[in-house]
């Protein structure tokens, strides 16, 4: 098999089916919000409970698939979970043409999105495992994330453009049909999948649901990082309604600014995970995650304090390229030592445990965010996000590193150039 980069074609096709859909959720990042808020005209609160109600509702459906997942074959999964999403995205610019568009309608699509987006991300965890080597590992989420962050640049300005041309649910559209891209670029992998772990124990409810949770909670860093991570991505996602709601409302920017501002700082995102595999060469995994996870905590601190006019879009994009910046670095190495420190027989559902938990936890920050915004105001309920923010670098695992369960595997000694080797990812 020709190889690219070490990664290989396989790589390079799920690479490249990810691009397509990560496009496309980046030209229809934060669609549901903006359609409920823009076409429906719904209050601050309904925003946030909106994109709460996706999470927790999801949780429910998503739980009992992680052990289902984790006995199958992956890369059919992948492609349902793709299908399904598709399917129920393309309901709502079909749903406005007609115009019988509803709240509810906006809340189901968000639940069985959320939820087949969970299914899939425990079914790819555990297939990019098994499809990438070990020493290749940073090498590979370093460009799983460098797409994602270019694409999360030009997506949501080019998403700006087309809803004022095409209407607020155009996006959706686009969103919809990347998914069929996604499906098909996992369709076209070669290498036979990994024959699926064997049950050797009976089903039980209460044991199966839990034991994504038990296998990570066992491990100590990895506990220090899950905790970390919950606290850090709360207040990250509650400010998510709270910026449209600021620069759309509060300093009057078009549809097109809005999205300027969200597509401009994924630049930094970019930056980081390009840099990424030669820091962790240098530095070592262990210090590039608590560095970076020192990094990317303060940034939120300084949302409040944006201006109206130029300059105020000029300090929210300021502000985001910092913490994106961070978080690219910080990302890739945590991805992949969560891969090595997991065992291959719980990779499913510790992704599911981790996906389900993050996303609780961020729908309960964004429903208190807007609770918090409807009683005090916009930018008290920043000052609060940044605060908590903040307090997530207190949460890393600082203790004696040579306690942890699973050591880190070093990278390759090979330099990278994502751009002249190998296709975008998104």
């Amino acid at each position: 098999m020709r190889r690219q980069n070490g990664l290989g074609e396989d790589f390079r096709r799920l690479w490249a089916g990810y691009t397509v859909s990560a496009a496309g959720s980046a030209v229809g990042s934060g669609a549901l919000p903006l359609i409920a808020l823009l076409a429906l005209h719904a209050s601050t609160l309904r925003v946030s409970f909106l994109a709460g109600l996706s999470a927790v509702a999801s949780a429910v459906i998503a739980l009992p698939l992680g052990v289902r997942i984790e006995y199958r074959l992956k890369r059919p999964v992948m492609m349902t979970a793709d299908a399904v999403r598709f399917l129920v995205l393309a309901t709502v610019p079909v749903a406005a043409a007609l115009g019988v568009l509803t709240y509810t309608q906006l809340c189901f699509v968000g639940v069985v999105q959320t939820a087949a987006s969970v299914a899939f991300d425990a079914a790819s965890g555990a297939h990019l495992k098994a499809l990438v080597e070990p020493q290749s590992r940073i090498r590979a989420n370093s460009a799983f994330e460098t797409m994602s962050w270019v694409t999360s640049s030009a997506g949501p300005p080019l998403g700006g453009l087309l809803i004022g041309v095409l209407g607020t649910t155009a996006t959706m559209a686009v969103d919809a049909v990347s998914f069929l891209g996604s499906a098909a670029g996992v369709h076209r992998i070669r290498r036979p999948e990994p024959a699926p772990p064997v049950r050797s124990d009976p089903p039980h409810l209460w044991r199966d649901v839990t034991s994504g949770w038990r296998h990570l909670l066992a491990r100590r860093e990895l506990r220090a990082l899950f905790f970390n991570s919950l606290l850090f991505g709360g207040p990250v996602m509650m400010t998510s309604p709270l910026m449209a709601v600021l620069m759309l409302r509060n300093l009057g920017l078009a549809p097109w600014q809005y999205g300027l501002a969200l597509g401009l700082p994924c630049l930094g995102g970019v930056l980081g995970s390009q840099v990424t595999p030669a820091l962790t060469r240098r530095l070592g995994q262990r210090r590039v995650l608590l560095v970076s996870g020192v990094a990317r905590a303060p940034w939120l601190l300084l949302l409040p304090l944006a201006p109206s006019g130029a300059f105020g879009v000029g300090v929210i994009v300021a502000v985001d390229f910092g913490l994106l910046f961070a978080a690219g670095v910080f990302n890739p190495s945590f991805s992949t030592y969560r891969m090595e420190a997991t065992d291959d027989a719980f990779m499913s559902r510790v992704v599911t445990s981790w996906s389900v938990s993050s996303r609780a936890v961020q729908a309960a920050f964004m429903v208190g965010g807007g609770l918090v915004a409807d009683v005090s105001g916009i930018r008290p309920a920043l000052v609060l996000a940044g605060v908590l923010c903040l307090a997530s670098a207190f949460l890393l695992p600082w203790g004696n590193p040579h306690r942890a369960a699973v050591p880190a595997a070093r990278p390759e000694p090979v330099a990278v150039s994502l751009e002249s080797d190998v296709a975008a990812r998104d």
